[in-house]
């Protein structure tokens, strides 16, 4: 896990633009993406592999997230899905996700929190919000 952290937090290639299907929260993960330097201090990205968009754990997720969604505006919360395991995403190789996974990176590149089941949204909020750095932004 250390090593994926490192990983993720070494500055490389920028993101590429967000795809046509991109809608409110939601960001199409390029498979050229092969970190998140691009959010970097800015953004907490949560990551979303699945099988396919139609995945149950993933339509799931993405609703709790959009009825979240001044909440996880508020955190600085960017929504980035893979569900295109054919594409081969660096990303996603990195990861190797055997069926749904949800990543939590926090804004300084690190990973926070992995899980192989959709996470409630207060779960998801009770973590970044007990992180140093939220506690500052919060203090502001």
């Amino acid at each position: 896990m250390r090593r994926l952290i490192a990983s993720l937090s070494v500055a490389g290639a920028a993101l590429a633009a967000p795809a046509d299907a991109d809608r409110g929260i939601m960001r199409t993960l390029s498979p050229d993406t092969d970190d998140l330097s691009a959010y970097r201090w800015e953004n907490r990205p949560v990551l979303l592999f699945a099988p396919s968009p139609d995945d149950p754990e993933f339509r799931r997720q993405v609703a709790t997230l959009e009825a979240a969604q001044p909440d996880v505006e508020d955190r600085d919360i960017v929504v980035l899905s893979d569900t295109d395991p054919q594409a081969g995403g660096a990303l996603r190789a990195r990861f190797a996700p055997d069926g749904f996974l949800f990543v939590l990176v926090g804004k300084d590149g690190g990973v926070k929190r992995t899980e192989t089941a959709p996470v409630a949204a207060a779960d998801l909020f009770g973590t970044i919000d007990a992180m140093p750095m939220r506690r500052r932004e919060m203090s502001q």
